[in-house]
């Protein structure tokens, strides 16, 4: 008995071992995104079309993001294709944390609306970085639990919406909200204007959140838990997409003194192993019918990719036209450690 269950044994493994190789075989596309960010279905065609497999991470913010590949002491290529936001790849640039970009193996750069890459300035010839999205947080609000309110950073100084509101967890979002409210540049180096949007904060804002979130305020919101949440939209849209209900009494807006704008991109981290099939992701993004795929998926405009606007079938949670009132956050220099002071040591200190 015992050698007859051996011989099953060896005969099962040998039918395996063919579809275990195979399957081991696969080469890895090792991504590092924002959460929420490229849809499954997405994910899934690429796999398909190039017989790869995807590893995909992901992070709440670009400090986090920051933060871990730098802790990783110049092994940045655990990963290969890495979104960093509009003032971090002046950062990465000057750190060699980035492989340039080889345009000969990407086919699909000419979707990219020029409008987007005049205002790139941090890398306006695309050497290291291909612009993913253009795009801005704001407000969300259901309507049913909150009828009247102001398009306006204010009503997170609301005290009758105590308990049900949240913030972002990120450092520039907030304080950049917080400057353009009080009637400064969102990306302000002054001393004494970060302080004054540091008190604004602490003083009127903070007191009124349950607290400052980037990963489950869209889980909140969708459950009933938060009333307003200071979003990304599309990780909110993901998770009421099938809540007709909780979508008609949705409402996001972009507040009306301005704030804070952003352009994420697709950038190869130095030292990658897959490179060549890095390009392969980059270039797959930008063809039409994928990129409207991806803004479709999240209730996002096609801000980037100019022939992808003709491929969407769903309206978007707010217009290109919207964003023009935003300021793009910028590499502040030396003023990020005075932002950075104001944010860890006093918003965030005991939290």
């Amino acid at each position: 008995m015992r050698r007859r269950n051996i011989i099953f044994l060896a005969v099962f493994a040998a039918l395996l071992m063919p579809a275990f190789f195979s399957c081991g075989s696969k080469q890895r596309l090792y991504i590092y995104n924002w959460t929420y960010y490229t849809p499954d279905s997405v994910i899934e065609k690429f796999e398909k079309e190039f017989g790869v497999r995807v590893i995909y991470d992901e992070f709440a913010s670009n400090e986090d993001m920051y933060a871990k590949l730098r802790a990783s002491k110049g092994r940045y290529a655990s990963y290969d294709v890495v979104f960093p936001s509009k003032d971090y790849v002046p950062i990465m640039i000057r750190q060699d944390m980035l492989e340039r970009i080889d345009k000969t193996k990407l086919f699909n750069l000419g979707n990219i609306d020029p409008e987007v890459l005049q205002i790139a300035s941090y890398d306006p010839e695309m050497e290291y970085s291909i612009p993913y999205f253009y795009g801005a947080a704001g407000i969300v609000v259901n309507t049913a639990r909150v009828p009247n309110f102001e398009k306006s950073w204010s009503i997170f100084a609301r005290e009758d919406l105590k308990g049900r509101m949240t913030m972002l967890d990120d450092m520039r979002e907030v304080m950049g909200g917080a400057l353009s409210y009080i009637g400064y540049s969102a990306n302000s180096r002054d001393p004494q204007q970060i302080n004054d949007a540091k008190d604004l904060i602490n003083n009127l804002w903070k007191p009124n959140l349950v607290k400052f979130d980037s990963e489950a305020f869209g889980k909140g919101y969708a459950n009933g838990e938060f009333w307003v949440v200071h979003a990304f939209p599309e990780a909110v849209y993901e998770e009421i997409a099938d809540n007709q209900q909780l979508l008609e009494s949705t409402s996001f807006f972009i507040p009306k003194e301005g704030g804070p704008s952003y352009i994420d991109n697709m950038c190869i981290l130095k030292g990658a192993r897959n490179i060549d099939l890095a390009h392969k992701f980059i270039d797959f993004i930008h063809r039409p019918d994928i990129y409207a795929e991806f803004t479709d998926t999240f209730g996002l405009p096609a801000t980037v990719n100019i022939p992808a606007r003709h491929y969407k079938k769903r309206n978007a949670l707010y217009r290109a036209e919207d964003l023009k009132n935003t300021e793009l956050v910028e590499d502040v220099g030396n003023a990020l450690d005075i932002y950075s002071k104001a944010w860890f040591n006093s918003i965030r200190a005991g939290d």
